[in-house]
């Protein structure tokens, strides 16, 4: 693998990827009085509060937050969330994670929410590398990306949001 980076969006890239990804999400949840934000922990939870931060400055929709933990490594799902799981039944789900790799994650994601009726559950990757062993399909992407499997995408979300910035490796 080589050891060199490469910087595929930088920080207002990335700003400008959340920014639509906010509106596409908007303009399929219009008529919703409310709706879940679920982030993957830690960067998919931190791109779902980029996306929140957005959408409410564009629309009156209320917006719940919530993290979802997963054990990606298990061969079964292994999942914990920060609310009870009743709270999100009859609502709109936004599953959001950072890359979209294998499709482990979010398929885990989605398992979450399989034992509760949802009005919609809707997912959304800032990249998606297209190498997917597991049949997932995302509704909003920032970045498609053509990669080989020995590269590696690494994404980095700062807290002021001046370092963030996407690289292949």
């Amino acid at each position: 693998m080589s050891s060199k980076k490469v910087l595929i969006l930088n920080h207002i890239q990335i700003q400008q990827k959340i920014n639509r990804i906010a509106f596409q999400i908007l303009e399929d949840n219009f008529d919703e009085k409310e709706i879940i934000i679920a982030g993957v922990i830690s960067r998919g939870y931190r791109l779902a509060q980029r996306i929140e931060t957005v959408l409410s400055q564009i629309s009156t929709i209320k917006i719940k937050m919530v993290k979802i933990e997963l054990n990606k490594d298990s061969s079964k799902l292994e999942s914990a969330i920060n609310v009870p799981i009743q709270e999100c039944e009859n609502k709109v789900i936004i599953l959001v994670d950072d890359v979209l790799n294998s499709g482990r994650t979010i398929a885990y994601g989605l398992g979450v929410f399989l034992n509760i009726p949802l009005k919609k559950l809707r997912s959304v990757v800032l990249i998606n590398r297209s190498h997917k062993n597991f049949p997932v399909a995302t509704d909003f992407v920032g970045l498609e990306l053509s990669t080989v499997l020995k590269e590696h995408v690494s994404v980095v979300l700062d807290e002021n949001n001046e370092e963030d910035a996407v690289y292949l490796i």
